[in-house]
């Protein structure tokens, strides 16, 4: 017990120093939150070339439908493997390996000759994707102090709205010239990021492999590999990692309903035009730009009990209240505050992920919980569809608010989120469970 204070001891202290960043340091963190947008880029895809892989396929709409649906599930598998990779052995090279995973599968879509084809490619490059995520938020945790991984994630879900839009743009340009397989062709595009990185950064230089980082709780021994079994160990543990996987499940869950439903929903109700949704969109998107960045400030200097707590009343208000929009300017008002608050949240998640739980299985954990609420979240999109089918709009934007409640709700209910044990950090967290 003594040795293991010990060391977790000098963890803190090395997190709560100055941190002055050393040249590999510095661009390893660049690196991890790039790829946020790549991996973001890569996925849109998908979202513009829709109706172009169905015509020239000639697949159903159920069909296609399920492109996405095995891209999520993928998604998931590669959480839990590469987080758990990355913890067991070495968090910059199956970062490296990641990216590479999705972007060489997602460049050879241009190849589909049909829709197995093309479900088994989705499949890989959402492993990769879904790997990704977690390793990169590690890394971050690795090497900034804790009280600053509030705003620096943040960067990293500014980052994939960015890639968002730029996917958006490169496939109004390419797919009108070379079609929808040349769009994923461009998909190669990440590989830079691991050229970039593998010439200026020195792995040895980054000691977030080293064992002032990676010794930690006392629950977790020396000769313990790091597995997804961990974030289930004691009661308070199983609790803390089911509660966040709710958490993160009405994130995704509220992100696709918004994202994919509003507009149409738009444009039958109130009458908006194709275009009036897409400049809707823009305005959403730099709605949650904006709200990332507020929530990250917030995150760390209130903590997460009343940070979620804000956002997720605001979220439930502000969906609902977004019904009684019925002019174009109030629907632009209305969504920049819907994005604000909706997916501003999101870049909070993998700073409280990585503060609860050991840096020892810190990508199982972050990887596990969101992609578990991406693979369930992801469903949204089928349920607001039959709400729509047998109630209408406003039973959709209830159904969405009440999704946020029931957050706030299961969030209220751990006390580590509560400021004065989440200062503490992972040993006193650790320290009071075992004394219950």
């Amino acid at each position: 017990m003594e040795k293991t204070i010990e060391k977790n001891t000098r963890r803190d202290a090395l997190q709560t120093e100055d941190h002055k960043l050393n040249k590999s340091q510095r661009n390893a963190l660049i690196a991890a939150i790039v790829a946020s947008g790549t991996d973001d880029l890569n996925v849109m895809f998908l979202s513009f070339s829709m109706s172009s892989i169905i015509s020239q396929l000639g697949i159903s709409s159920v069909a296609a439908g399920w492109i996405a649906t095995i891209t999520n599930l993928g998604m998931l598998a590669g959480g839990l493997l590469f987080g758990v990779l990355a913890d067991r052995w070495d968090k910059m090279k199956v970062f490296y390996f990641t990216i590479l995973t999705f972007s060489i599968a997602t460049a050879l879509i241009f190849f589909t000759p049909n829709i197995q084809y093309l479900y088994l490619l989705r499949f890989i490059a959402g492993i990769g994707v879904g790997g990704e995520y977690g390793v990169a938020i590690s890394i971050m945790a690795g090497l900034v102090p804790a009280k600053q991984l509030g705003r620096i994630s943040s960067l990293n879900g500014i980052v994939g709205q960015i890639g968002s839009i730029s996917s958006a743009l490169l496939a109004g340009f390419i797919v009108p010239t070379l079609g929808w397989r040349g769009l994923f062709l461009f998909g190669i595009l990440p590989i830079l990021v691991v050229v970039w990185a593998k010439l200026t950064i020195k792995e040895d230089e980054l000691g977030i492999n080293t064992d002032e980082v990676t010794e930690d709780l006392v629950d977790i021994k020396d000769n313990e590999k790091p597995s997804i079994s961990e974030l289930f160990k004691t009661p308070g543990q199983n609790y803390q990692t089911i509660i966040l996987m709710v958490m993160t499940t009405v994130q995704i869950a509220g992100y696709f309903g918004m994202m994919n439903w509003l507009p149409t929903i738009m444009q039958e109700q109130v009458g908006v035009t194709v275009s009036g949704s897409s400049t809707w969109m823009v305005t959403t998107i730099l709605g949650m730009c904006l709200g990332m960045l507020t929530f990250g400030q917030i995150l760390d200097r209130l903590g997460p009990r009343l940070s979620y707590g804000l956002y997720l009343i605001a979220s439930a208000v502000s969906v609902y209240l977004f019904t009684f929009a019925n002019s174009a300017l109030t629907i632009l008002i209305g969504g920049a505050i819907v994005g604000f608050f909706v997916n501003g949240m999101f870049a909070g998640y993998g700073a409280m992920i990585s503060r609860l739980y050991p840096f020892k299985v810190n990508a199982i954990a972050n990887n596990t919980i969101l992609n578990v609420g991406r693979a369930v979240g992801g469903f949204s999109s089928v349920i607001i569809g039959f709400i729509l089918d047998a109630s209408g709009v406003s039973m959709v934007m209830l159904f969405l608010a009440s999704l946020y409640l029931v957050s706030f709700i299961a969030m209220m209910s751990l006390p580590q989120l509560k400021q004065a044990n989440y200062e503490q950090h992972q040993l006193n967290i650790r320290h009071k469970a075992l004394d219950k």
